[in-house]
């Protein structure tokens, strides 16, 4: 399951960087985020799940993103701007869903663990 999400991810960032950032968000804040470095943010938190579990900064970065998407969203009016956003949120949920997984893998093997410890 985790494999498979991780090739998802691959390839939505893949499509991602296939599409040209909106002109219409270039150098613009929207509920007091600036949206160029949202894009890139996300994108590096996706590119830094590829390689492994984020380290307790950028899962916090990572976690606070839900919000951030929450109040941008509804506040971009440009039709491709907002199908671009709403992207980069997939973008993020699916991130967010590798690290949880990760987190249950590793929570799991040290139960077991401690289980054989005790055994």
């Amino acid at each position: 399951m985790l494999e498979d999400k991780l090739i998802s991810l691959s390839q939505m960032m893949a499509e991602h960087m296939a599409r040209p950032f909106p002109p219409s968000l270039r150098g613009r804040n929207i509920e007091g985020q600036d949206m160029v470095s949202l894009d890139a943010d996300t994108y590096g938190y996706a590119s830094g799940v590829l390689k492994g579990p984020l380290d307790a900064r950028r899962r916090a970065g990572l976690t606070a993103l839900p919000a951030v998407f929450e109040a941008v969203l509804p506040a971009i009016y440009d039709a491709y701007a907002s199908e671009y956003f709403t992207h980069v949120r997939d973008l993020a949920v699916l991130t967010a869903e590798i690290e949880t997984l990760r987190d249950r893998q590793r929570s799991g093997a040290a139960t077991i663990q401690s289980t054989a410890r005790h055994l």
